[in-house]
């Protein structure tokens, strides 16, 4: 049931992963994530400095604005995968949660308040919410078992490439525009336009998907719980502790100014930590190919408790920069390596529904770690804030490191 952590001897090396991993529906979705990702980071490193210097928003509007986001969504998430379980078509789906995205994300330049923002988020995140769980499925049905970490890894090295190309964008246009966030916010509408119809023209559903349903097999959301193994149930349990201490990246974003990173310079450090999230991606899920999932997202864990204790500690503009690209490494060794995870161990014909239960825990945990975070650094400073998100990411190391993922009931 879960080849990662099992049959390590004899496995190809890495050329031969690459080899097993990418083929033309894996390279599709890696450029369109590229494209998608150049259009949302435009935006996203500018966002907190536009809620609070444009807006007026505060620590606690962001962890609403980001948490109330995802988790509201994740419920979509769920039920798109169940669906594309159900039709057995994928493609549909993806397509129209890019176009949403790409359409709604620009007009948060037009936005006067911050709850007009929270209801433009909300939007782009539906676009997430119906493209995600399928398109996470398709890159597991495009891929032989031994080589999905490798896949997951080009899928995440390709949307950071993204978001290393949308920062520079931004900051070359904003030195053009004279610091006009709006007309950036405006311009991404290019390279997310580019990203729907790479999709439309280049994405092909599989006629033979693998593993089709049983006969008589029941594709809910109960029927996908009481038949994914035990351990699986009990990962998603270990993931919900640590999304609760894995708030907004906005927060770092705000800490990183605190420590007197220059505005301007704040698309640069995201651009630095994204070159260190595309670098150790690929290699992240060759090394979970060979060695197995669980140690891999637990070395991942592990590398998070210390970017959060560090950030909590800093005094300085250096440590910042530091701590940004050590904290990339913590996503290349997990990112893609969870999806692998999951792909190993839900059943083929709920493929799609089990990644909805992963979407699911994490958006769940989403809306309190961000508020949470929020109203402790309100409260108590960045540092007690920083110290609970370190905290909850060793207890969930602590429970990986536990946990049986060898697919018995």
């Amino acid at each position: 049931m879960e080849p990662a952590e099992n049959n390590q001897h004899n496995k190809p090396g890495p050329l031969g992963f690459l080899k097993k991993g990418l083929n033309r529906n894996i390279i599709i979705l890696g450029f369109v994530s590229f494209l998608n990702d150049a259009a949302s980071e435009m935006i996203y490193p500018l966002l907190p400095i536009f809620l609070t210097a444009v807006l007026g928003a505060g620590p606690v509007a962001i962890g609403v604005i980001e948490g109330f986001a995802e988790s509201t969504v994740s419920f979509l998430k769920l039920y798109s995968g169940y669906l594309s379980d159900r039709v057995k078509r994928r493609k549909n789906w993806i397509v129209a949660g890019y176009a949403i995205s790409n359409i709604i994300r620009p007009l948060i330049a037009v936005a006067t308040s911050w709850t007009a923002v929270l209801g433009l988020r909300f939007s782009d995140r539906v676009g997430k919410g119906l493209r995600t769980s399928p398109r996470d499925a398709m890159i597991a049905d495009s891929t032989p078992p031994e080589a999905r970490g490798t896949a997951y890894g080009f899928h995440r090295a390709m949307d950071h490439g993204g978001a290393i190309v949308g920062p520079l964008l931004a900051m070359g246009l904003l030195f053009l525009l004279q610091g006009d966030l709006k007309t950036v916010f405006l311009l991404s509408f290019i390279p997310g336009t580019l990203a729907v119809l790479l999709l439309l023209f280049g994405l092909k559903e599989r006629k033979d998907r693998p593993s089709p349903a049983p006969p008589g097999a029941r594709i809910n959301v109960r029927s996908a719980l009481a038949e994914v193994p035990q351990g699986f149930r009990k990962y998603l349990l270990v993931l919900f502790i640590f999304t609760l201490g894995n708030s907004t990246d906005a927060f770092l974003l705000l800490q990183a100014q605190a420590l007197s990173v220059p505005v301007v310079l704040l698309p640069a450090i995201w651009v630095a930590l994204h070159i260190v999230k595309m670098a150790f991606s690929i290699p992240g899920g060759i090394l979970s190919d060979r060695f197995g999932r669980k140690r891999v997202i637990i070395a991942g864990w592990i590398v998070y408790a210390l970017v959060y204790a560090g950030f909590g500690a800093a005094s300085q503009q250096w440590h910042a920069w530091a701590l940004f690209g050590l904290y990339g490494i913590y996503f290349g060794l997990t990112e893609g390596v969870e999806k692998a995870l999951v792909a190993d161990l839900a059943p083929a014909h709920l493929r799609g529904s089990g990644f909805g239960l992963y979407h699911l825990v994490v958006g769940i945990g989403a809306l309190p770690a961000s508020l949470l975070f929020g109203l402790i650094w309100q409260g108590y400073g960045a540092a007690a804030a920083f110290g609970f998100g370190s905290a909850l990411a060793l207890l969930a190391s602590v429970l990986m490191m536990a946990l049986r993922l060898d697919g018995k009931k």
